[in-house]
């Protein structure tokens, strides 16, 4: 029914363990090969492509589905539908910025700054892989600018080739470690799951991809959570429930034979190692820590 396309690249290893995770798992010939199937009824054919390139295939109707960031989207300025984000990028789970940078030692902080520290009839020299994101950006700050396209490396030009550079960050380690300063964010990018319009608004095909969608999103959801099933008298049950998170209240149920009580709730995996001891502590018995695969609301 859908003809879908992952991003190739720095998203490649993360969105395929989330399609695998989420029950949809991607299957090719090799790690370099472009087309792939996932057994699933709702996807017919899956292609595998550079995320610049994925809005502007998805606008155009060779895909009805797929995955790229808000950044992409934005410098391509394609016309697509964006039916949810999904939390996670490169490395981490937190989305990535778009972000204006200068030499460490530069006295300038902000686009303001840089506009009026650009002296009249001189052009401020950028290297972007963001050209038309980057030009937009700086025009609506009355800054004039010589932009360049990069390939690559683009922390490590300045100050020589150029007086800034817009990049993509999760973490600014980079940049700082090339001894670049970031003054501006111009973009927060999350990772996005995009339609054609044609094909969203197609009834049969929207319910394929929000069904896709919830799956997606419903694996994310579950990370770094699980699930802690416990039984406490009742007598340590007000104290075992003051040491318990949840997502929302336990869910409590009165054990055969009275006088105890069966408890669950799903609670971060960080938190794990300090709660069950504090349970037991507090009186809990029989704990046990699931891993969850999905929460869906």
């Amino acid at each position: 029914m859908l003809r879908l396309v992952l991003p190739k690249g720095s998203l490649e290893r993360a969105t395929l363990q989330l399609f695998e995770d989420a029950d949809l798992a991607v299957a090719r010939a090799s790690d370099v090969a472009y087309r792939a199937t996932i057994a699933d009824p709702r996807i017919d054919e899956v292609r595998i492509l550079r995320p610049q390139e994925i809005p502007v295939y998805v606008a155009d109707g060779l895909f009805d589905l797929g995955i790229t960031g808000r950044d992409c989207i934005e410098e391509r300025g394609s016309d697509v539908v964006s039916l949810g984000e999904l939390s996670y990028s490169k490395a981490t789970a937190n989305p990535a910025k778009v972000v204006l940078a200068v030499a460490g030692d530069s006295p300038v902080s902000s686009l303001e700054e840089l506009a009026a520290s650009t002296a009249p009839g001189k052009k401020l020299r950028v290297s972007t892989e963001y050209p038309e994101l980057t030009r937009r950006t700086l025009a609506a700050h009355g800054i004039e600018a010589d932009i360049a396209m990069s390939y690559g490396a683009t922390e490590a030009k300045v100050p020589d080739i150029a007086d800034a550079v817009v990049d993509m960050t999760e973490t600014g380690s980079a940049l700082r470690a090339a001894g670049l300063r970031v003054i501006a964010t111009l973009l927060v990018s999350h990772t996005e799951l995009i339609a054609n319009p044609t094909a969203a608004a197609n009834p049969e095909k929207r319910h394929a991809m929000e069904q896709i969608l919830t799956l997606l999103q419903g694996t994310l959801e579950a990370r770094g959570k699980v699930l802690v099933k416990l039984n406490v008298a009742a007598d340590s049950l007000q104290a075992v429930l003051d040491v318990l998170p949840s997502m929302r209240a336990p869910t409590l149920s009165e054990l055969s034979g009275g006088g105890a009580f069966a408890l669950e709730a799903v609670v971060a995996k960080d938190d794990i190692n300090v709660l069950i001891p504090a349970l037991r502590d507090h009186g809990a018995t029989d704990i046990l820590e699931i891993p969850l695969s999905k929460i869906v609301h």
